[in-house]
């Protein structure tokens, strides 16, 4: 544990100390207070993560089986009758933690954190509240349903004014049309305030309306409505910002996008999830390589293991790049790199037993 956090706060501070270099003038003038400055930094590293902590684990690993093996206590355990597996037990054990912090962190922390601080980097360290979007479009492809929304609060999303809903039949003809003051959302249902209503025909021409009672009601629920106030912060996001439940809502709600622009999509939701299992098959790999016996000098296991590193993520970057390009298929390109390392790391590993 202890050479793991050196490794890891060192590449961490590495990362914070390039970022300084190019946000040292905003800090200097904008004088942010101390806690906000960590959380900016923090928030700006979150996305890096998932290769920091691998990193990490991989030259920790190496150094603490070099060091049992510099005084000989692999030796004096292992004739003691411990097992090979019950002596790197615990390394394993931190790995697989780590692997399930980083899937936590990729999903519950990085993506707010990294654009809260991309966000108020944009605005030299001035928090910004209150922001308001006009004309925001949203189109529910699935339900048929289209929303105008004349404006929105982003820090209030629950909260739409001046909204008019189109209501499509399934052969794309206008079936409704209803304007309102403001929609409400509350306990997972939307309320829209003085509803109008406008019906049409298959032809697109206005009838008259075939409920006149429910024109009377000056505020009306929608429980069948299935969308939520953060599908229209979504619309106001980069991809890069969304969690992977957000990205799979996203295609799930958007069946339009097709092509090699849902082939991309799709593998970043595929490498979002596998990302964190890098954690314990680097680990895996760098035990065996750790381990020196007699006069062998751990210099050649260490290059073995970077190379290992590097070669992992230049598979990882390759398959991507086939993935996107359609010429290899989604699971093989997010599937493929951890199958071959971890299959390599499993060789190593049983080679030393």
């Amino acid at each position: 544990m202890v050479p793991l956090g050196y490794c890891l706060f060192g590449f961490m501070g590495i990362y914070v100390l390039f970022e300084l270099f190019n946000s040292v003038s905003r800090l200097i003038e904008a004088k942010p207070p101390f806690l906000m400055v960590v959380a900016y930094f923090l928030g700006y590293i979150s996305p890096y993560f998932e290769r920091l902590f691998p990193a990490a684990l991989m030259l920790a690993a190496l150094y603490t089986m070099w060091n049992f093996c510099r005084h000989s206590e692999i030796t004096a355990m292992r004739a003691s009758g411990i097992g090979f597996i019950a002596i790197v037990r615990p390394l394993l054990s931190v790995a697989a933690v780590a692997t399930v912090a980083v899937a936590l962190l990729n999903e519950f922390y990085a993506p707010y954190a990294s654009e809260w601080a991309f966000g108020l980097r944009e605005t030299h360290f001035q928090p910004v509240t209150g922001i308001v979007k006009e004309n925001v479009l949203y189109y529910n492809l699935p339900a048929g349903r289209q929303w105008r929304v004349t404006r929105m609060n982003l820090d209030n999303p629950n909260v739409l004014e001046g909204v008019r809903l189109s209501f499509d039949r399934p052969d794309g003809s206008r079936h409704l049309d209803i304007t309102c003051r403001t929609a409400e959302y509350l306990d997972g249902v939307w309320w829209l305030s003085y509803p109008h209503y406008r019906y049409f025909d298959e032809l697109n021409s206005p009838i008259e309306d075939p409920y006149p009672a429910l024109t009377s009601l000056s505020i009306r629920a929608f429980p069948e409505f299935d969308e939520t106030p953060r599908d229209f912060l979504l619309m106001n996001k980069h991809w890069q910002y969304y969690t992977t439940r957000d990205m799979v809502h996203y295609l799930q709600t958007h069946p339009s996008v097709d092509g090699s622009d849902r082939i991309a999509r799709r593998y970043d939701i595929g490498a979002r999830l596998f990302a964190p299992l890098s954690c314990l098959v680097i680990t895996l790999f760098a035990i065996p390589a750790g381990v020196v016996t007699g006069r062998q000098s751990v210099f050649w296991g260490v290059i073995a293991a970077v190379a290992m590193f590097f070669g992992f993520y230049a598979t990882d970057i390759l398959c991507m790049a086939l993935a996107k390009r359609m010429w290899l298929p989604v699971p093989v390109a997010v599937v493929l790199p951890n199958l071959v390392f971890l299959t390599v790391g499993l060789v190593l590993f049983y080679r030393q037993r």
